[in-house]
């Protein structure tokens, strides 16, 4: 049997333009789990660069990693300021 290599996927490398951005955020918007927002905002960030965003947010880089992970729960304010950051804007639709 022959071994296959696997490689660890990042988001977060993929993620180049604000389209890019806006597409993956819709997408986690879109599944409605608040987990994967808050980790799809994460990734973008990342992306981004977690200090840029820190410093733009006037928010700390190591609360920034821990709110926006997987397990994070921040608050709407820092969701907002993040969005804000990134250069996207969150929009309501009717369903």
């Amino acid at each position: 049997m022959n071994k296959i290599s696997t490689y660890p996927w990042d988001a977060a490398d993929h993620l180049e333009t604000k389209e890019d951005m806006a597409a993956y955020l819709e997408a986690a918007l879109e599944d409605g789990d608040p987990n994967l927002v808050v980790a799809a905002l994460g990734d973008i960030a990342r992306s981004k660069g977690m200090t840029n965003i820190a410093c733009e947010t006037g928010l700390g880089r190591e609360s920034l990693y821990k709110s926006l992970s997987l397990e994070g729960n921040p608050e709407f304010a820092t969701v907002l300021k993040v969005i804000q950051s990134l250069g996207i804007r969150l929009r309501a639709t009717p369903i």
